[in-house]
């Protein structure tokens, strides 16, 4: 497997994006979003079941790792125009694409409005809307008091189940020194997104093949919040893993690659 250096920097939307390249130069390429407070890393427990075939880009949104982070609030549409700009800057014309959580916010925004640039979606613990705002005000007041290190114990109890956090401690401190790394204003900017996200409607626009994909366990996107994706974007699949909570990339790393990799090899084998 050929590799680039860990990451990479160009400029894009007039700000600089972190990204990082694996895999054959010659395969498909496979775009993969992160959640909020996370970074590239997040991957690393998928990323080798899928550079033998695909070439796999991997990025920072704005706000996170080490993208430039701008002034509060963005938007949705904003990260996702991003998104589709780092794949202009690095001559990319279409991606399977897979996102977690506020990836997949912006995977669905790519599904509906830009359905030119991706061959299939996996849409992985995500929902088409966030509420209440309360509960983000209440995380907002939390971070700008004690910073992001007053959110840490909270998120990962959300992101795992029990019996993972006790088993894999290595994995959990890698996640925690991860959320740690994201700075407090570019939490702020994209945790604004996902409080104003609205588009549940937009769904219907999605025409590429999508595969639903979620924790049976996950309280911050429920599998109640996947059924709406699944039911809503015409010819979805939805696939449920056991025994995962919100990131089940990490939590459950060999059922979702095999689920995720079957499905983009299926499309893939058919372009």
């Amino acid at each position: 497997m050929s590799q680039t250096p860990e990451k990479q920097i160009i400029q894009v939307n007039g700000i600089d994006i972190a990204y990082r390249l694996d895999g054959p130069e010659n395969g498909h390429v496979i775009l993969m979003a992160n959640s909020l407070m996370s970074d590239c890393s997040m991957w690393d427990w998928n990323v080798p079941a899928l550079a033998d075939r695909y070439r796999v880009l991997r990025f920072d949104k704005r706000g996170h790792g080490g993208s430039e982070t701008t002034p509060a609030p963005y938007s949705i549409p904003q990260l996702a125009d991003d998104t589709v700009a780092l794949l202009d800057a690095l001559k990319i014309d279409k991606v399977h694409f897979i996102g977690l959580s506020m990836g997949g916010m912006i995977g669905q925004q790519l599904g509906a409005r830009y359905p030119e640039r991706v061959y299939s979606l996996s849409l992985c613990d995500t929902a088409s809307e966030m509420p209440p705002r309360a509960l983000w005000e209440n995380r907002f007041a939390i971070a700008r008091k004690e910073g992001i290190a007053g959110l840490v114990d909270g998120t990962i109890q959300r992101w795992f189940t029990a019996p993972f956090i006790a088993r894999a401690p290595k994995d959990i401190e890698k996640v925690r020194q991860m959320i740690l790394g994201t700075e407090l204003e570019g939490y702020l900017g994209c945790a604004s997104a996902v409080r104003d996200m609205a588009q549940t409607t937009m769904l219907l626009k999605i025409k590429a093949p999508t595969l639903i994909l979620t924790g049976r366990q996950d309280p911050a996107c429920t599998v109640d919040q996947a059924i709406v994706l699944n039911r809503m974007i015409d010819g979805s699949k939805m696939v449920i893993l056991e025994d995962a909570a919100h990131l089940s990339n990490i939590e459950q790393p060999e059922l979702f690659n095999r689920t995720v990799r079957e499905f983009i090899d299926t499309v893939d084998d058919t372009l």
